[in-house]
């Protein structure tokens, strides 16, 4: 084994099977006896996507999202629609659907104005803090008063970023995407890409390795309506390498076509 293989290369012991021969697989397997339902979206309403979606696509991170208005006024709303787009450049993305009225949210219409937002993922410590930004307040309310949570300046942007979070990106506008219904013509939500302009990284977060200690973060994740998750036990799987595994894989495909 040589030594300057990153720890996801290094040789894995992998185990090319079926699902159903461990106990748990078998367990899994036998939920199939009821069936499936299957769902035309053509023919569900609102409430019923987004409870499927909301439910079904899981965990996903919550983060705090600053912005600030052309006039000054700061905005700080809670999202879970957010994931990683690319590492080079850094960009990510997070979808912001319209208000019940029809009418743009002010995250969406003050990130159009140019002048930057934070992205401040949200750990257990101060979720509640986070959730009371959601209320659906005034343009003119401040939401950074009713959470007791903290501005911090940023490098580069007007916006600041919460200080109670350990990871915060002090991002620019990438591109908006308005998200137009293909069959009714409705523009319900934006698609937001921002490039990642800095990173806000608590330092007692950090391994040695330079990663973020899971342990010590303690994201919260959204998992349906009103419901959160923590973090739970980890585990990991090392990456089959083809140089290593390569027999092992064609002794395995051959196990598996004869089963």
């Amino acid at each position: 084994m040589r030594e300057d293989w990153p720890r996801y290369l290094r040789p894995c012991n992998y185990k090319y099977r079926k699902v159903d021969v461990t106990p748990a697989g078998k367990d899994w397997l036998a939920g199939e006896s009821a069936g499936w339902n299957v769902y035309s979206t053509a023919e569900m309403d609102k409430t019923n996507l987004n409870k499927l979606l909301n439910s079904g696509i899981l965990p996903r991170p919550m983060s705090l999202v600053s912005t600030i208005s052309e006039d000054g006024i700061e905005n700080l709303a809670p999202f879970s629609w957010i994931n990683t787009v690319t590492n080079y450049p850094p960009v990510i993305s997070f979808a912001i659907n319209h208000n019940a009225t029809g009418s743009l949210k002010d995250t969406t219409a003050n990130l159009k104005n140019g002048q930057g937002s934070t992205v401040n993922i949200i750990s257990e410590a101060f979720v509640e803090n986070a959730n009371a930004t959601a209320v659906d307040a005034p343009p003119e309310f401040d939401e950074w008063a009713l959470s007791g949570l903290t501005r911090e300046k940023c490098v580069q942007i007007r916006v600041s970023r919460v200080k109670e979070s350990a990871f915060s990106m002090e991002c620019e506008l990438y591109q908006s995407i308005d998200i137009t219904h293909p069959v009714t013509g409705e523009h319900n939500s934006t698609l937001i890409l921002a490039h990642v302009k800095y990173f806000h990284v608590c330092k007692d977060m950090l391994t040695s390795r330079g990663a973020v200690d899971l342990t010590k973060f303690k994201p919260v994740a959204r998992v349906g309506d009103i419901s959160y998750a923590r973090v739970g036990d980890t585990y990991r799987i090392p990456v089959p390498l083809w140089a290593q595994e390569e027999a092992k894989i064609q002794e395995a495909l051959k196990t598996l076509a004869s089963q």
